[in-house]
């Protein structure tokens, strides 16, 4: 199989990995007024269609001559089963992220629901595995639930003025502005999933039947596949914004759509290749929790394509606007000391 020898090589993997996992929510933007519900189901396909391209080709060529296929034979069965839980854990974490997409825009949904998810992996991680600077460790997780707050904070201060003017124009329904806290609690309880499903992953990579970076990159898939056929059901049924989704209106979707729902699946299911092949690599080996922590650079790089691309604070005011870009300084500082704390005793 093809692994990264040098730390170079790593870190380029890791920064492709930044860059899908902030990147693929654009897939939902672009699809308009296309229910997250519906796209799920061509994103999942895309997740499952990426893995095993990757594990045949990728995860079957290399000096080594272990196969993919191989990897699968030896592993064991409950090595397997660890993996696909992994998967379905993550999913329903990534789902309510995309939910709270859906309410509330990128750049608010992101950085409360992945910094949640890089507190809690970090957590994980230094409890198993305790090592480096705590010090350092907990500093930059303040500075991340720092960002969470302010962004919280600046997002709830343009709703309000939103409300008000909604009530000023007589399109309110109440005459007291109220701002609902269901962005943050979708996007809240989405990262503490979506944080947690790591000890499994190294559970079913430990031992000799243990899984290796490609099979476990497909069995992960393979989790979310079939978990979303419990999960959207759910979403479709008691929907977190609208009316109820039928399942005939997914065949009513454009062609553009579709595909643009298969590659947010296969922009995300690179990044995860990529991810788990890191935190395999023999010669440029990296903590498997720390290359997921630092694949939480991604909310940054998902906030900056709602605020730039997507222009979702545009109508704010000056303080909200500059709340904002505290909040990227505060949690990409965060996530430095986050990374760098264990390189220190």
């Amino acid at each position: 199989m093809v692994l990264p020898h040098t730390f170079l090589n790593a870190l380029l993997l890791m920064m492709l990995t930044m860059f899908c996992w902030g990147s693929w929510w654009n897939s939902y933007k672009l699809a308009g007024k296309w229910r997250f519900e519906l796209l799920y189901w061509d994103f999942i396909l895309g997740v499952m269609v990426a893995a095993a391209i990757a594990a045949f080709t990728f995860g079957s060529l290399g000096y080594d001559g272990f196969l993919f296929s191989d990897d699968l034979m030896r592993a064991g069965r409950r090595n397997m089963a660890m993996g696909m839980g992994a998967g379905a854990i993550f999913n329903l974490g990534n789902m309510l992220l995309l939910a709270a997409v859906s309410v509330s825009g990128m750049s608010v949904a992101l950085p409360v629901g992945l910094g949640t998810a890089l507190i809690v992996a970090a957590i994980w991680s230094q409890a198993s595995h305790p090592q480096g600077n705590p010090t350092m460790l907990l500093t930059g997780l303040g500075l991340v639930l720092a960002a969470v707050v302010v962004n919280t904070y600046a997002y709830r201060r343009v709703a309000l003025v939103k409300a008000r003017q909604a009530i000023k124009m007589g399109k309110g329904r109440v005459n007291i502005p109220t701002v609902g806290w269901k962005p943050t609690v979708l996007a809240v309880v989405g990262g503490l999933l979506a944080g947690s499903f790591y000890p499994l992953v190294e559970t079913s990579q430990a031992g000799d039947a243990g899984l290796g970076p490609y099979a476990i990159a497909f069995m992960f898939a393979a989790g979310i596949f079939f978990s979303t056929f419990i999960y959207n059901l759910f979403f479709m049924n008691l929907a977190v914004q609208g009316r109820p989704v039928e399942m005939l209106e997914y065949l009513k979707g454009t062609l553009k759509q579709h595909a643009l729902g298969l590659a947010g699946g296969v922009l995300w299911a690179v990044g995860a290749i990529a991810s788990f092949v890191v935190a395999s690599a023999p010669e440029a080996h990296l903590e498997p929790a720390l290359t997921y922590g630092l694949g939480q650079g991604a909310a940054v790089v998902g906030a900056l394509w709602g605020l730039l691309a997507w222009k979702e604070f545009r109508d704010s005011d000056a303080p909200a606007k500059i709340l904002m870009g505290t909040m990227a300084i505060l949690f990409a500082a965060g996530v430095a000391l986050v990374s760098v704390a264990r390189l220190y005793p």
